[in-house]
């Protein structure tokens, strides 16, 4: 990948632009991991949802559209309305799905 390096640079200095947020080498390898289609092991308070913002954002650039999933409605909210300020600022669109989704507004959050 001729410009994984350059994505995750933009990402990592974005996350601390707009979050006062920083990946540890640590997560850059997991990203990596997950750029690669493997999974990545990591414990609770570990950065998971900043570390997906890594592949997430690579794969935005290779124009490919991407789903973060999480376990439930509580962290997908949060998650969106905190790592969303990194997609938005590096000018990707967030949308959440909820059960409780309308079948337009759920077509909505895909789009």
């Amino acid at each position: 990948d001729e410009i994984l390096e350059e994505a995750f640079a933009v990402v990592r200095e974005a996350a601390w632009r707009v979050l006062k947020m920083r990946h540890y080498d640590v997560q850059l390898l997991a990203g990596l991991v997950l750029h690669e289609g493997r999974l990545a092991e990591m414990a609770t308070g570990e950065g998971k949802t900043l570390v997906a913002s890594l592949p997430t954002y690579l794969a935005a650039l290779e124009g490919q559209g991407t789903l973060v999933v999480t376990v439930n409605e509580y962290l997908a909210r949060r998650d969106a309305e905190t790592i969303g300020q990194i997609y938005r600022f590096l000018g990707l669109t967030v949308g959440i799905v909820q059960a409780d989704l309308e079948t337009a507004d759920r077509r909505d959050a895909y789009d």
